[in-house]
């Protein structure tokens, strides 16, 4: 009788044990592509001058949360919207990293509970290091950390922008004319929740390269209320530490997902422009995932930046031409310096690929947008803002 359940106990250990292979071996792609969904525009309708201007932009989006994945920046992906070949083919010239330490389940626009979190499962089948299995500031300093190495990895084809002497460089990098063009890569963090309430934390993840940090993401934290929370409170006190704190580091603030209150407490306290690093224009899209059109006006007096990204409640679609709508809007809004991209990429969301920008630059054209306002948009503005607020 031992023996029988001795073998059973042997064979089941087994079969967990192939499961637990297959998960690791294949789950991460499964999972990402259900997530990260891509919209095929193409053939893209590309006039010559379309195809010329873009050629001549250098191109900034301000949102990818492609470091949360398990595959590398640096090789071509048939899956996700953001790799280094896929941004060369697009012309990107800077991309803004931001990493993803928990996200609550069934997570909406309207309002999410604190008390769930996603990112826990994917830290195990993804076989992340143990440490951030239970850490929200391990999980963004793992994400730091995989960048760096990307960066060193690419042997220049990835450059660090962490201060105003890496942007220069960068550029003069970029104007070299090396072939490929190399890609800036900038490091920002989805909602302030890795500081797990110690302001000291904020040092620590200065330190790892962080140059953008959001107060929320889809729910409260111990910062404030979170657009897509339950309270929709503003900041709480350790909230308010945390925003001067940034501002003495030169850590650029995102406001993406935070409440109206939260936005309205951190413009403020602060003395710098702000980003909203992706997002829409509620008089454009009519959905709770956009500040009101007041609120944008308050952020772009302030020399904020506004990034607009490229899915469905962001811009009310996922094509070029509605991406093209909503930054047309957006400058007539608050005018082209103070607009940019934010794509969303790789952050369970369906939209179009890095690929694939040479579409947007066409549909503004087709709308009449001067060559002017989309250089701006498409990178000018936010090279300027970077200029403006990155540290030395």
């Amino acid at each position: 009788m031992k023996s029988k359940i001795v073998k059973w106990l042997v064979g089941a250990l087994a079969v967990v044990g192939v499961l637990y292979i297959a998960a690791r071996a294949f789950g991460p792609g499964i999972l990402e592509r259900q997530l990260n969904r891509i919209v095929d525009n193409r053939p893209f309708t590309i006039s010559t001058e379309a195809e010329e201007l873009h050629r001549s932009l250098r191109i900034m989006d301000w949102h990818a949360d492609t470091l949360l994945w398990n595959r590398s920046l640096l090789e071509r992906a048939d899956r996700g919207h953001v790799d280094v070949p896929r941004l060369q083919d697009g012309n990107m010239a800077l991309q803004m990293f931001t990493t993803v330490t928990k996200t609550p389940r069934n997570m909406n626009v309207h309002a999410n509970e604190a008390d769930s979190d996603n990112i826990t499962l994917v830290s195990y089948l993804q076989g992340w290091p143990s440490a951030t299995h239970g850490s929200l500031l391990a999980r963004a300093l793992y994400q730091a950390e995989k960048l760096d190495n990307f960066i060193e990895a690419s042997k220049g084809g990835l450059m660090w922008v962490r201060s105003q002497a890496e942007l220069k460089a960068f550029l003069a990098a970029r104007q070299s004319g090396a072939s490929p063009k190399p890609i800036a890569a900038l490091l920002g963090t989805e909602g302030a929740h890795p500081l797990e309430g110690n302001i000291a934390n904020v040092d620590k993840m200065f330190e790892a390269g962080f140059r953008m940090v959001g107060l929320t993401h889809f729910f409260d934290n111990e910062l404030g209320g979170s657009l897509h929370g339950v309270s929709k409170a503003g900041l709480t006190d350790f909230g308010k530490q945390v925003v001067r704190r940034l501002d003495e580091l030169e850590i650029i603030i995102d406001l993406a997902h935070a409440s109206e209150q939260s936005a309205r407490d951190a413009l403020a306290i602060t003395s710098r422009g702000v980003v909203v690093s992706h997002t829409g224009f509620r008089g454009a899209c009519d959905t709770e995932r956009n500040f009101s059109d007041d609120l944008m006006k308050e952020i772009a007096a302030k020399g904020g930046l506004i990034a607009v990204g490229y899915w469905e409640t962001a811009v009310c679609g996922t094509a070029p031409q509605d991406i093209a709508k909503a930054i047309a809007y957006g400058i007539d809004l608050v005018g082209a310096d103070h607009v940019a991209l934010g794509s969303d990429w790789d952050g369970a969301v369906t939209a179009m690929p890095s690929d694939h920008m040479p579409a947007i630059t066409a549909a503004l054209l087709d709308l009449g947008v001067s060559a002017d306002d989309i250089r701006q948009v498409m990178g000018e503005s936010s090279i300027n803002f970077l200029h403006a607020w990155l540290p030395e």
